[in-house]
C-alpha cells in the first residue's frame, strides 16, 4: 500500500517522530511512503525508504494528488500548521479535494493519522 506523508514546516520533526513511533506497522504492512520533497530527505535520513516528489511549492502536492487519481496512493497523512499561513494553500486544498473525489482517507493531524494506521493494521489480522 502506498501512503503519502506530507508535512509544513512546523510539524516536520513531529511526522520523523510519527514515523519512528509507527516503525513497526510501516514495515509489518509493507507500506510504500512516498513524499513531498523535503519531507521525504527528512524520513530518508530518520531510515525510512522514500519515493520523493516535488517539493510543495514547486508542485508535489500536485504530484502526489495525481497518484490519488490514478489510484495509486490509497492513503494520505498530512501535519498540516494551522496557525501558520501557507502561499502554496491552493495546492493543498486541491490534494484535500482530490482525495475526497476518490474516497481516499487523508489525516491532517496526528491522531487521525494514528487512527488510519492502527485501522490497516487491524484489517490485516
Amino acid at each position: 500500500m502506498e501512503i503519502a506523508i506530507i508535512a509544513h514546516d512546523e510539524k516536520k520533526a513531529d511526522m520523523v517522530q510519527f514515523l519512528n513511533k509507527n516503525k513497526e506497522i510501516l514495515l509489518r504492512e509493507n507500506i510504500k511512503l512516498i513524499a513531498t520533497g523535503t519531507n521525504g530527505r527528512k524520513a530518508e535520513a530518520a531510515g525510512f525508504k522514500v519515493k520523493k516528489m516535488l517539493s510543495g511549492p514547486m508542485g508535489g502536492d500536485a504530484q502526489i494528488a495525481a497518484r490519488v487519481a490514478e489510484g495509486k496512493t490509497k492513503m494520505g497523512l498530512f501535519f498540516k500548521d494551522p496557525m501558520s499561513n501557507h502561499p502554496h494553500e491552493v495546492d493543498i486544498n486541491m490534494l484535500i479535494r482530490v482525495c475526497d473525489v476518490h474516497n481516499v482517507p487523508l489525516a491532517t493531524n496526528e491522531a487521525t493519522a494514528q487512527l488510519l494506521l492502527f485501522g490497516i493494521d487491524e484489517m490485516k489480522k
